[in-house]
């Protein structure tokens, strides 16, 4: 058999012309030991803190610990499918998640994946889980409100846009009912809620989606879920995860809110993780570390000066305490971070005061700047005088004789106390509370029987809707009580109480 040269030659030519070396160079290391949702990985040199690394069956991890000889990585999905000495590659690149608005109106995990059967979440833009706080110089105050439709909140602990304010309370006593609440409320405000549920019961984080989809709320909310079935590693990075999702508006001169409930759950799914890493315990077995874990992620809420676009990151923390034990560790650590706090009381909650907040403790320390000066008129002396009729009540159970001044303030802060109940998910317009509370402090409710003041406000609205409009608009369109307006406010009350007092005969009849 004879060979053609020609032919041999040419097609080496060929061949040696086209020819590329392609170099894989990758970063390569071995599982040295996994269990309990963390590996040790042995190689892995250039490894950055923060980076995630990829095992077999496309599971990832996050390096956590960089050690002298090992790598320690935080796994981020089923660790039961890593053997010992499988291979782990590192990616170069650091945990990120998907952002715009595909994500809008979607349940999705930390990770970005969807939950809700809806198809995948298309988009292009990504964004780091872990980002640096906007400094000083890139802020301004806080001084435009954000409204959560409650009027006990709304009048006396006021949240303003790019606030941190923290709900705190036992279990079961409404906590996420007023994170929920503050969601209705910002309908037709474009503003985009992130709803962050942390350790929470899958049936329980059901019933809040549920709720926000019978009130129309999901098609400007997103729920991130890191559920009590969730590895620990999910639970610790899903706040990050939602303050990352609402940091891409506000960055492009938008408005959010991030719900976080709740913070003392992750912090026990990071002090779970450090102990397993063998990181050295402090307080409450919790690692050095935790308060840093929860300043740099409610840092990145902010109002971002004009020249950054304007935008607002509003933070709403949510922490369980024991027993009421506010000075317990991570309470503490979170109260100092915040810009105040909403401290829900069982005794109250039980007692049918809901929402049951402490009016003595709670504070916000934004305070006037974050409400419309028509409410900071009408209510600049409300949380005084209810925190004085605390102390009243309580002295007025010893059966003492009181003088018929002090009966008088005790009966207005009785009738005060019903007016600022409030049925859940039912947030009212901050016009409606305005004008409920005017009646209130300037006494118009003293006559009124106290188990009649529910009724009382339900019929004063509906009357200030259907017959007297007029009032209502122009409150509404200058957000400020005007001696002129006060005069046709007051008007308007007394032609109620009249309608009110003849149609309590009938009633009772």
């Amino acid at each position: 058999m004879k060979f053609k040269v020609d032919e041999v030659v040419s097609v080496l030519e060929a061949e040696i012309q086209n020819f590329e070396a392609q170099v894989d160079v990758r970063d390569v290391g071995r599982v040295l030991e996994v269990g309990d949702g963390i590996a040790r990985i042995y190689g892995l040199s250039g490894v950055m803190a923060g980076e995630m690394v990829q095992f077999p069956n496309n599971v990832y991890g996050l390096a956590f610990n960089l050690e002298e000889h090992s790598v320690g990585a935080i796994i981020l999905g089923d660790y039961l499918s890593i053997r010992e000495g499988d291979e782990v590659r590192s990616t170069g690149r650091l945990l990120s998640v998907p952002v715009g608005e595909a994500v809008i109106g979607r349940v999705i995990d930390p990770l970005g994946n969807p939950l809700d059967g809806k198809g995948p979440i298309v988009t292009d833009q990504r964004r780091p889980v872990e980002t640096v706080a906007p400094g000083v110089a890139e802020r301004q105050p806080v001084c435009e409100p954000l409204q959560t439709g409650i009027k006990a909140i709304d009048s006396m602990t006021p949240i303003g846009r790019g606030q941190r304010e923290l709900i705190i309370g036992d279990r079961k006593t409404g906590k996420t009912t007023i994170a929920i609440d503050t969601i209705l409320n910002q309908k037709d405000t474009g503003v985009k809620c992130f709803y962050v549920a942390i350790g929470q019961k899958e049936s329980t984080v059901a019933g809040v989606i549920d709720v926000l989809r019978s009130h129309g709320a999901m098609d400007y909310t997103t729920v991130i879920t890191a559920g009590a079935a969730s590895p620990a590693a999910l639970q610790y990075i899903a706040p990050y995860a939602g303050c990352a999702m609402a940091e891409y508006f506000m960055y492009q001169g938008g408005h959010t809110l991030v719900i976080y409930d709740d913070l003392s759950k992750q912090a026990v799914a990071y002090r779970q993780l450090s102990l397993l890493m063998r990181r050295p315990p402090g307080r409450e077995a919790y690692p050095g570390d935790i308060f840093y874990c929860h300043s740099r992620l409610l840092e990145r809420a902010a109002k971002l000066s004009d020249e950054k676009g304007g935008g607002s990151l509003t933070a709403l923390p949510i922490v369980e305490t024991l027993e009421g034990e506010v000075s317990a560790y991570i309470p503490t650590n979170v109260i100092s971070i915040t810009d105040g706090q909403i401290y829900l009381q069982p005794d109250l909650f039980f007692a049918g005061i809901r929402p049951a907040m402490n009016v003595g403790i709670s504070v916000s320390r934004v305070g006037g700047a974050a409400q419309i000066k028509a409410m900071k008129k009408v209510a600049g002396g409300l949380r005084l005088d209810l925190a004085a009729f605390r102390e009243l009540e309580a002295f007025a159970q010893l059966g003492t004789e009181l003088d018929p001044a002090t009966q008088a303030r005790l009966d207005r802060g009785y009738r005060m106390v019903e007016l600022l109940k409030q049925n859940q998910y039912s947030p009212m317009n901050v016009v409606d509370q305005v004008m409920v509370i005017f009646a209130g402090t300037r006494g118009y409710l003293d006559k009124v029987p106290v188990e009649e003041v529910r009724r009382w406000e339900r019929e004063f609205l509906k009357f200030m809707h259907d017959q007297k409009p007029e009032v209502r608009q122009k409150l509404a369109e200058l957000g400020d009580m005007t001696p002129e307006l006060e005069k046709q406010l007051e008007a308007a009350i007394e032609e109620f109480q009249l309608q009110f007092q003849a149609a309590a005969p009938a009633a009772s009849a």
